[in-house]
């Protein structure tokens, strides 16, 4: 997933081995120093590391080295086998921490068994020695490996917090059952407390390894993405014969065969043979596509009964569908806004936490009476054992690698952690008309000429086909008929048409603004057509030579079907919105009263449509811009949330934070939804992280004991920090199912 921009290397890598949102921290802060890096940020939820740095300085392995050193590691393969070697590693570890959770868990049994209810039976604290220490030394030995590296590097992560409470009670435990005289002749019983020792560390594995196993669920899009492309092809050979191939030796150019229920491997252009095609796990839209010669074809679609030949345009990581992964991998690997804020605290989450224990333990020490200093360890214990910071790191990122992938099922792109979490405040949305709004597809409706003759009908031909204008594509298709003829210059015109010269004559095709700069005459004939097309919302150019008017042109473009419902959706959530269009004021009146805009701008230049956002921006208003071309590019890059239609140009796409991939806009009052729903799951994830640490703790601490004599035993408090972070996901899985 490597881009060079500005000699710098933007690209992800897996880490592996963190345990907690601290352990993002602790890896982030560890890279961000090194020479040559520009930017880093470890995201918890996604287990990635997303650096920016100088080739010439740094490399994929000096990172590596450094994230070695504080206890993690990171995966610096290739791309294509990046994926399945972490599955492997993911699917070992997992099967590791099963076992470890199964064992820790059915060796704790007895000793919560004896602790509870027999511990008068002969040799029970021996008995509950020998199955707690499998657990806590064996089982639990990675949160002690891990303690001590953070220890050297000055860092402390939950690990750190697990090694502290589990080791103490252990130690505790083991001093009791030794030197039980220490405590006799002090008049206090030596009690033991290997069950908590050992169930916290059974409860925090049993925590881990089912909030991996949601964690799995979270990301589920992308696997279903990736699932889209087959392993083979069929190659049509030079001599006709049909050949099976890896999809990884494809190459640009080649023929491919697609036979009836298969799924298409590549981007690419048909050949030969025609078929329907199902392009909805692309687009959302569940109607199958017919795809004839010259149309385009997307790898991970499916074709349907027919089957076609077409020729490979784009392979590998060009395609669409490597795209589309590749961008939802970004998205859900980045940082929203109010992840920021939830990482400065769960950077000095931790060292507060040990904070509060000691000051536990020596206020339990000093009020405690002769109970006094077992309370405060034990107080002290499960102090360290509930606050987890675990549930605070997972609140934002699971959240927002549920939206993210939900949106990319529904064909909505989104690029970025900010514009999903933006989207839900947008208030007024720029809508450009032609291919957003309309279907972007041209046709002349009926020319009206002066005198007509061949010659100029040539000539009007011969301009617009030199011409790149989506209107002039629309003339060129209704001149079949007839052919071009050499022009002796052409000049376009920005905004307003274009100028030809023909045996020293010039010819001007464009509108009204064209002929009116250049003193042009209209006669009344032509004017009043002109008129009343416009009025009916068709766009009108006119065709002249230097002196007066030669044709006038009717063309009109469709608006799309869903436009006007999208419209009515959008307004019913309370978002203005405003039309800009390059078009006269009487088609832009029309196609405004069509589909119950309110605002409208007409003949609006593309470097005037940035301007406008701006003006929207000056009064307070979050806008959004929706558009399909390069001459949207600008307001695109100026807007808060910017929207491209995948039927659109490249560079929109590019600019856009999100992208709609059917140009559909009813995906835009969805997306504005599922942005809500985000935002209100990350909300509830933080309050219930938060609070439940703001409870947890004090009452930890031993605060209602003065009370009713209440304490928590650290065995609760460790299955209560595992159900923290389980609620925590659970909680961000319940977007998926949202209407």
């Amino acid at each position: 997933m490597a881009t060079n921009h500005q000699n710098t290397i933007k690209t992800n890598f897996p880490v592996l081995g963190m345990s907690c949102a601290s352990c993002a921290i602790s890896a982030e802060s560890i890279v961000k120093p090194i020479d040559g890096v520009v930017n880093a940020s470890v995201n918890f939820a996604t287990a990635t590391l997303s650096v920016e740095y100088l080739p010439n300085m740094t490399n994929p392995l000096a990172l590596q080295k450094a994230v070695q050193s504080i206890g993690y590691d990171l995966l610096i393969e290739n791309e294509t086998t990046q994926q399945e070697t972490l599955e492997a590693i993911h699917e070992k570890n997992f099967h590791l921490l099963k076992q470890k959770t199964i064992w820790a868990v059915a060796l704790s049994l007895p000793v919560v068994a004896i602790g509870m209810f027999a511990m008068d039976i002969a040799y029970a604290n021996e008995i509950m020695w020998l199955f707690s220490t499998p657990v806590v030394l064996w089982f639990g030995k990675d949160f002690f490996i891990n303690a001590w590296k953070q220890i050297q590097h000055r860092s402390a992560n939950m690990d750190t917090l697990v090694a502290l409470s589990t080791g103490i009670a252990y130690l505790f435990s083991v001093f009791n059952m030794f030197f039980a005289d220490f405590w006799h002749q002090r008049g206090l019983h030596a009690h033991v407390y290997f069950e908590a020792a050992s169930v916290v560390i059974a409860f925090i594995l049993l925590g881990k390894l089912l909030e991996e196993k949601a964690k799995g669920n979270t990301s589920s899009a992308i696997k279903k993405l990736m699932g889209l492309q087959p392993k083979t092809v069929f190659l049509i050979l030079a001599d006709g014969q049909q050949k099976e191939i890896a999809i990884e030796e494809v190459n640009t150019g080649d023929t491919i065969l697609v036979k009836p229920g298969e799924k298409i491997a590549v981007d690419g252009i048909v050949l030969s043979g025609n078929s329907y095609v199902d392009e909805s796990m692309l687009s959302g839209e569940p109607i199958p596509v017919l795809k004839t010669t010259n149309e385009k074809v997307f790898a991970g679609t499916i074709n349907q009964k027919g089957s076609f030949q077409f020729k490979a345009l784009k392979v590998g990581k060009e395609t669409l569908l490597a795209q589309i992964i590749k961008m939802v991998q970004e998205a859900q690997g980045s940082k929203a806004p109010v992840q920021k804020l939830v990482d400065k605290i769960a950077g000095v989450f931790v060292p507060i936490v040990i904070g509060i224990a000691l000051l536990t333990f020596i206020l339990w020490l000093l009020l405690g009476g002769n109970n006094g200093i077992v309370h405060g360890l034990l107080a002290a214990i499960t102090v360290l054992v509930i606050a987890c910071p675990c549930a605070l790191g997972l609140a934002t990122p699971t959240a927002i690698i549920v939206g993210v992938g939900k949106a990319a099922e529904q064909g909505i792109l989104i690029k970025d952690a900010e514009s999903l979490e933006l989207a839900k405040k947008i208030n007024a949305i720029v809508l450009d008309k032609t291919g957003t709004i309309t279907e972007g597809k041209p046709k002349v409706t009926a020319i009206k000429w002066l005198n007509e003759d061949a010659l100029t009908k040539q000539i009007l031909l011969s301009i617009e086909k030199k011409s790149e204008h989506p209107l002039a594509e629309a003339v060129v298709h209704y001149f079949t008929d007839i052919k071009d003829i050499p022009l002796l210059s052409f000049e376009s015109i920005t905004g307003k048409g274009a100028k030809a010269t023909y045996a020293d004559e010039t010819y001007f095709v464009g509108n009204s603004k064209l002929l009116t700069t250049n003193n042009i005459s209209i006669t009344d004939e032509l004017q009043q057509q002109s008129n009343q097309w416009s009025n009916q919302a068709q766009t009108v150019i006119w065709f002249a030579n230097s002196t007066k008017a030669l044709a006038v042109i009717a063309i009109s473009d469709k608006i799309k079907e869903t436009s006007i419902t999208a419209i009515q959706q959008l307004k019913a959530i309370d978002v203005e919105i405003y039309m800009l269009t390059g078009d006269n004021e009487a088609t832009a009146k029309a196609i405004a009263e069509q589909t119950g805009i309110e605002h409208y701008k007409a003949e609006v230049l593309p470097q005037h449509k940035a301007d406008f956002v701006k003006q929207l921006q000056n009064q307070g208003k979050i806008v959004a811009m929706v558009g399909d071309g390069i001459n949207d590019s600008t307001a695109l890059a100026t807007a808060d949330v910017s929207i491209a239609m995948g039927k659109g140009s490249d560079i929109a796409m590019d600019v856009a934070k999100m992208t709609l991939i059917s140009s559909d806009l009813m995906k835009i009052p969805q997306a504005i939804k599922l942005s809500r729903q985000t935002v209100t799951t990350i909300k509830q994830n933080l309050f219930w992280a938060f609070i439940y640490n703001l409870i947890g703790i004090p009452i930890a601490a031993g605060i209602l004991y003065p009370i009713n004599g209440f304490l928590l035993n650290p065995m609760i408090a460790g299955a209560a920090m595992a159900l923290s972070s389980l609620s925590v996901v659970s909680n961000s899985l319940r977007l998926k199912w949202k209407k």
